[in-house]
């Protein structure tokens, strides 16, 4: 029997906000959604030709149902403090669909 993901990171869902910044376009802000405790696992990283760090994470946190705030999408991203880490992709995790994976990337300036 697979063994539960271990929640023990506290992470606060963000979701992108456009509001109009008076000269014809947008300023972008980030509006926290709420938080979720998640288990955060470390990928394969590299090095851009920017000198940015890129690493990959898998997160995984109880599942909600599709159509809820709480649930993340790849448009947005979690913080972890100062760490921001950008989501890429959201699936389900197992055949019961308790959990829900979380692809995203960390970025951090070298």
């Amino acid at each position: 029997m697979k063994r539960p993901p271990n929640l023990t990171r506290k992470l606060v869902l963000e979701d992108p906000q456009r509001a109009p910044d008076g000269a014809g376009g947008y300023a972008e802000t980030w509006v926290a959604l709420g938080t979720h405790w998640a288990e955060v696992k470390s990928l394969s990283g590299r090095l851009n030709s920017d000198s940015l760090s890129l690493q990959k994470y898998r997160i995984t946190l109880r599942a909600s149902p599709d159509g809820f705030a709480s649930r993340p999408r790849p448009d947005q991203r979690f913080r972890d403090g100062s760490r921001l880490y950008r989501i890429d992709a959201v699936a389900e995790n197992g055949p019961d669909a308790r959990y829900l994976t979380c692809f995203a990337v960390a970025e951090v300036s070298t």
